[in-house]
Order: structure tokens, then sequence, then C-alpha cells
């Protein structure tokens, strides 16, 4: 497997590479997110529980099984705000922030050392995560403002130009402004996915923030990358709505479906952090090859030279 890691790889590639990794150290990396994300989903669903939420409800009722869960949707979309669960989901999820980039990490150095043909052990992968606790929280924080900044810019660019076009001219403004929003959407996955591996470069090559080598990284590959990540974002979204749809039917808003949704979430979670880590390998992969390549070329050029 290392072998495969260690070469270039095509877009069809990079996905047989990244489920057959999730197959192959499914057990070791999902225990690292349920160690450190599990409890929080854990305690989250104890404060359901507190709050009044039942673990097991069917509440809803039928003259069929058709009419009992079209009952269920209803009631769960339905069910009235409880203050004391929302502010438990608002702390937990404030520390979910702190505990996945922990768990990102650990699951991209095991990648690493897969391709390093390493071995490795779940409290070291871990361990090593830990390490690089702080640069990683102070690099994501200076990617979530810049994001924050491209799409509060593009948002005002779009509703601007759109307004201006559709007062001009409705039908012509309003095919004018779908176009320009496209545009605007294309420019900011753009610059997302080419600073998007600063995390990689913070994690392995102790460069923060990264987002300078991130950019030099995806180089020349910005819309394969993006078209990866479309890809990626598509397979486990349609995983955790179709389980989470499928349970709910007959669930309704229970504990058990929130369990059985976090549960789906941590598998999911996986994919995209195994997907993740070898886009980026691929990507240090090839900029090394480019690298050694132009050392050829100058020590080639260079003795040339000598020589005349």
């Amino acid at each position: 497997m290392n072998n495969q890691l260690n070469k270039p790889k095509g877009f069809g590639e990079i996905l047989d590479q990244t489920f057959r990794i999730s197959k192959y150290k499914f057990k070791d990396f999902f225990i690292i997110l349920l160690m450190l994300v599990g409890p929080i989903y854990l305690l989250q669903a104890i404060i359901d529980l507190a709050s009044g939420k039942n673990f097991l409800r069917q509440e809803a009722t039928g003259e069929n099984w058709y009419e009992t869960m079209m009952s269920n949707f209803e009631f769960a979309e339905a069910s009235s705000t409880n203050l004391a669960a929302d502010l438990g989901f608002a702390f937990l999820s404030l520390i979910v922030l702190f505990t996945y980039p922990i768990a990102q990490a650990a699951i991209l150095i095991g990648v690493n050392h897969l391709k390093e043909n390493r071995d490795f052990t779940i409290g070291s992968l871990i361990k090593q995560a830990i390490s690089r606790f702080f640069p990683m929280i102070g690099s994501t924080i200076i990617y979530v403002l810049i994001a924050l900044g491209i799409f509060i810019g593009l948002l005002f660019t779009g509703i601007f130009s759109s307004m201006i076009f559709i007062v001009v001219e409705f039908i012509i403004g309003t095919i004018l402004s779908i176009v320009i929003w496209i545009g605007l959407f294309l420019i900011g996955a753009f610059l997302l996915t080419r600073w998007s591996f600063y995390f990689g470069s913070v994690v392995l090559d102790r460069n923060s923030p990264g987002l300078t080598r991130s950019w030099r990284l995806s180089k020349g590959r910005s819309f394969k990358l993006i078209g990866l990540y479309m890809i990626f974002i598509f397979i486990t979204f349609s995983i955790g709505i179709a389980l989470q749809l499928s349970f709910q039917a007959f669930l309704g808003d229970s504990v058990l479906l929130g369990l059985i949704v976090s549960f789906t979430t941590l598998v999911t979670t996986l994919i995209m952090a195994v997907g993740y880590a070898v886009m980026y390998l691929d990507l240090k992969v090839r900029h090394d090859a480019d690298d050694l390549i132009d050392l050829i070329d100058d020590y080639h050029t260079s003795r040339i030279d000598d020589v005349l």
C-alpha cells in the first residue's frame, strides 16, 4: 500500500486509495475518533435525556405505516426547543472544535506512516497530534478568518452586481446574475482549496500557518482537488442523509436517532479525513518530484556551463 502512496495518483486512484485505507485501517482510525469525539456525542445524548427527550419514541400515530412515518417526520420538525439542551449543544460543539483537529491530525499522521511503511499505535498517533495542537488551532483560526472574509466579500459582490443588472434589465440581468454567482462560487472554491492544505503542512511539515506551502503544493491541481472535495462531500452527505431519513421514519426525534446519526458522522468523518490525507500526500509527492527534476536540470545546466 505504501508504494501507491509514494507515487503520483490520478483522480480515480485517489478515491480508490482513500477507500482502501479507510477499510484497511478502519478499526484504528475509528477508535481514534471514538475516543476524541465519541464522548461528546455521548454527553449530548445524556443532555437530551435529561431535557425530557425519550430514548426510543414512536408517539406519532396513523392509520397505516406510511402515515405513521410521515407523522414522525412532522413531529420531529415540530419539536419544541429546549433552552438547556441548546446551551448544552453549543458547549459541546465548542469542545468538538478542539478535539476534532486532534483526531484529524492523528489520522493524517497515521496515513503518512503507512506511506513510509512505519508501524504505529493509536496512542502514539494521538500523542503526536497533540504535540501540534496550538499550531493547528492558530493556523485554523487564520484560515477561518480568511474564509469568512472571502465569503463576505463574494456575497457582497454577488448581491450588489445582481441588483444592478436586474434593475437595468430583468431577464438579461437575471441570466447575468446566475453566471456571476457561478463565477463567484468557483473563485471562492478555488481560493479556499488552494489554502486548504495548510493543515497537512502544519501537522506533517511543521510549517505554520502553512498557507504559503499549501498554495505552492496545490498549483496546477486546483480544479481536480475541487472535484475530489465535491465527490467526498457528496458521498459522505448522501450516506448521512440516507441513514438519518431511514431511521427517523421509525424512531422520530429520539435520543437513539441522535446516537445513530452521531455514529454515522464518525464513519463519514473518517472517510473525509483519510481522503484529505491521501490528497495532501499526493500533492507532496508531486511537489517533491518536481523539485527533484528542477535540481537535476540545474545540475546538468551547471555541468554544461563548466564544460563550455
